[in-house]
């Protein structure tokens, strides 16, 4: 038997559907799904069916020196127990087994993983290994006629990463979280990635919060023929000056040039994984949310890969194929204008072997797809079009004029050829008309503006702009930077979008920076990936990497250590922040979030025990105390953020408890009156059960009293002793005249 491994449930379907030309048969292995045709049987997985970490004696954070981690054993534990049952049963019948996992660092582990497995239940199982870019009959069939070798070498640096992410997180977040004192569910979290990464978006929010604005002027006049220009100088940082050219207007104004110059803006490049999160950014997408769809879409054939740092099509993809599939689609007038051109593709910076740059690869019906794939598909193909079309034109024109002795500008700019921005409606540049003039040409002086401004501070990072910088800085790959900034929001280091640090940001950034500086700074992270990616080159060992790592983080924890009573204090310091809701209407003191002694979630006044003031807060999520202010209660708005679901913004925790307590009587009583009238009430009762009585005609208890039990149970097909139990149990429930 030929045994074929693919990365997800959904991707075994579509590849076992492909090879067998027909519907494959469906068959249960130790519960999960597999897909048989012929001699063939195809297994998904889960991702990663095993993962690292350490034995179950290091599990005590309290007993357990941090310092200890750093070289303690590190064990693979499996995580998906039904899937390596069904692998094992599987490769005992096999003969041959197929690796058809994506193809990247991370999919070559996860196919190795599952082959160890494989084999060590059968070690006369031969492998290989299948590597496509598409989910697509094409594409398919072509990997599967000429299979290649397992990359080993490639799998051993996904690994390597494993190992030394665990090691860095658990000894950094265990240290970090014992010093503070903020441990349970609201742990701090340290990682290698992570950790520079939140000293961006915090370095970042000082730099505006240390930002001095410095007021300037800018002047405009506006002439006849709806012509509005602007004084040469552009910022004007003195106000005397201002008043100075204000004064020397005249009434008219010289035309001295107009000069018109054709502009030419370049088609985009094709999408790697960087562009397309800060392109999925721009319209309204998180960096996980693009990823996640994107990787549906993949996985049901409509788009290539989306894991690339390609930006370069290569010469195997039939790009005319391609655009000519969408004349019978939504796209039909946009793919059709686009075949009468030249069709010649642009070329980004960087171009790999493993996988072309993201593009589609298969016709979807809108009606078929949920709106945000629809819209994230539709970006890929606007995307493909726009890389294949000619470049926008444009017309520029550049206007001189002076008033008085004072010289004032315009410029203008008409669109002559749409181009690839016909394709592409995501990049905007609005056309701005200028009127026919000539040279010495007078015109009237309508009026003038002197507009007071201020220079602005840096702007935030959103998520598809902090993608695109630690691409730059090396921080992560194309497969993990998504979920490092998804991290970010769950351990409640960051919200909103752009991304603003929270009070513990800062804190744990700031501790970090003054006693273990090489944590928060990128190169030693950009260190190890490049050793990682050497792995994967065989130019140097895995072990040798390990080790390296171990080293780094040893030179690490002696910084540590030597301060711990110092980071405790400025932990400890910045974290209390944090927790300050507001102030308390009973006696003015600060209200904090607290614990109580059953784990339990409140937020009470500092000024206890002479002050009880308390409102109650939801038992999980991360709680964050955002910046606006409830003005009737003195009270900051709190936003509960639960891994995995949206976030919820509460609001002012004392108009939540009021609105709340306003609710609670109306619920009692709708509460009470489906206890007298519903037959759900009823103990054994549940909503089949409702649904057999209604379909017999009783629809509430006063039915059921009224019924016979032996005609009923006849209808219904209920136990008439289980009906006269139901109708004694109305009849007590029944309220007395």
């Amino acid at each position: 038997m030929h045994l074929i491994i693919a990365e997800k449930h959904d991707a075994a379907k579509r590849i076992a559907q492909i090879l067998a030309g027909d519907k494959p048969r469906s068959q249960r292995i130790s519960g999960v799904e597999t897909f048989r045709f012929g001699d063939k049987a195809v297994l998904g997985l889960s991702g990663h069916i095993v993962g690292v970490d350490y034995p179950p004696e290091y599990n005590n954070w309290q007993k357990v020196d941090c310092k200890d981690l750093i070289r303690a054993e590190i064990v693979t534990k499996p995580t998906q127990e039904k899937i390596i049952s069904a692998l094992k049963s599987l490769g005992k019948e096999a003969d041959r087994v197929t690796i058809a996992t994506d193809y990247d660092r991370e999919g070559e582990l996860i196919g190795v993983e599952a082959l160890k497995i494989a084999q060590k239940a059968n070690p006369r199982l031969k492998a290989d290994r299948v590597r496509y870019s598409a989910i697509t009959k094409g594409e398919i069939l072509k990997a599967f006629e000429k299979p290649g070798q397992v990359d080993f070498d490639l799998a051993a640096s996904g690994e390597a990463r494993q190992i030394v992410d665990l090691v860095w997180g658990a000894a950094l977040t265990r240290f970090i979280s014992l010093t503070s004192g903020k441990l349970g569910r609201e742990f701090l979290s340290v990682g290698r990635v992570q950790s520079p990464t939140l000293a961006l978006i915090v370095n970042r929010e000082k730099e505006i919060e240390a930002f001095v604005p410095k007021p300037y002027w800018e002047i405009f006049a506006d002439l006849e023929k709806e012509v509005r220009v602007h004084h040469a100088r552009g910022r004007i940082w003195e106000k005397s000056e201002v008043d100075r050219i204000v004064e020397n207007l005249g009434p008219t104004a010289t035309v001295r040039s107009v000069e018109k110059k054709p502009r030419f803006d370049r088609p985009p490049a094709p999408f790697d994984t960087t562009s397309f999160i800060s392109a999925a950014s721009g319209i309204g997408f998180s960096a996980a949310n693009a990823m996640r769809i994107a990787e549906w879409l993949y996985t049901n054939g409509f788009i290539s890969y989306p894991r690339t740092d390609n930006t370069v099509y290569p010469a195997s993809i039939d790009l005319k194929a391609l655009v000519s599939m969408f004349t019978k689609s939504a796209f039909s007038e946009e793919s059709r204008r686009l075949l009468k051109g030249k069709m010649v593709p642009t070329r980004g910076k960087r171009s790999t072997t493993d996988h072309p740059p993201i593009y589609p690869t298969a016709l979807a019906d809108k009606k078929e797809l949920k709106e945000e794939q629809w819209r994230i598909y539709e970006l890929v193909v606007r995307r493909f079009f726009a890389t294949l079309a000619e470049a926008a034109e444009w017309e520029t024109i550049s206007l001189k004029a002076d008033i008085g002795q004072e010289p004032f500008r315009a410029s203008g700019a008409r669109m002559v050829n749409a181009g690839w921005r016909y394709y592409y409606p995501y990049s905007k540049s609005e056309e701005r008309i200028l009127p026919e003039l000539s040279k010495g040409e007078v015109l009237k002086v309508l009026g003038h503006e002197v507009s007071a401004k201020e220079t602005q501070p840096p702007a935030r990072y959103g998520q598809g702009k902090l993608v695109k910088l630690m691409d730059e800085l090396g921080l992560g790959t194309k497969s993990t930077r998504h979920d490092i900034i998804s991290k970010l929001y769950a351990r409640a280091y960051v919200q909103g979008n752009p991304l603003r640090p929270t009070n513990t940001a800062y804190a744990v950034v700031d501790t970090l920076s003054k006693y273990a500086p090489s944590i928060t700074k990128p190169e030693m992270t950009q260190t190890l990936e490049k050793d990682m990616t050497l792995i994967s080159e065989r130019q140097i060992g895995e072990d040798e990497v390990i080790e390296e790592s171990r080293v780094m983080l040893s030179t690490v924890f002696e910084d540590l250590m030597q301060n711990q009573q110092g980071i405790s204090e400025s932990l400890k310091d910045g974290l209390r922040t944090d927790k300050i809701v507001g102030t308390c209407e009973k006696c003015g003191k600060e209200l904090l979030i607290r614990r109580s002694r059953r784990g339990g979630r409140f937020i009470g006044c500092s000024g206890y025990p002479d002050c009880r003031f308390t409102l109650p807060l939801p038992r999980f999520g991360s709680v964050i105390v955002t910046d606006r202010l409830c003005e009737q209660h003195k009270m900051f708005h709190v936003r509960i953020i639960n891994k995995g679901k949206r976030p919820w913004d509460l609001g002012c925790p004392h108009c939540n408890y009021l609105e709340w307590k306003a609710k609670k009587p109306a619920e009692k009583a709708e509460a009470g009156q489906s206890q007298n009238d519903g037959l759900s009430s009823l103990q054994g009762v549940g909503p089949k059960t409702v649904e057999k009585l209604e379909a017999a005609g009783v629809k509430s208890l006063p039915d059921l009293l009224s019924a016979n039990a032996q005609s009923l149970a006849e209808k219904s097909g209920l136990s008439p002793k289980k009906i006269l139990a139901w109708q004694k149990a109305a009849k007590a429930a029944k309220p007395s005249a």
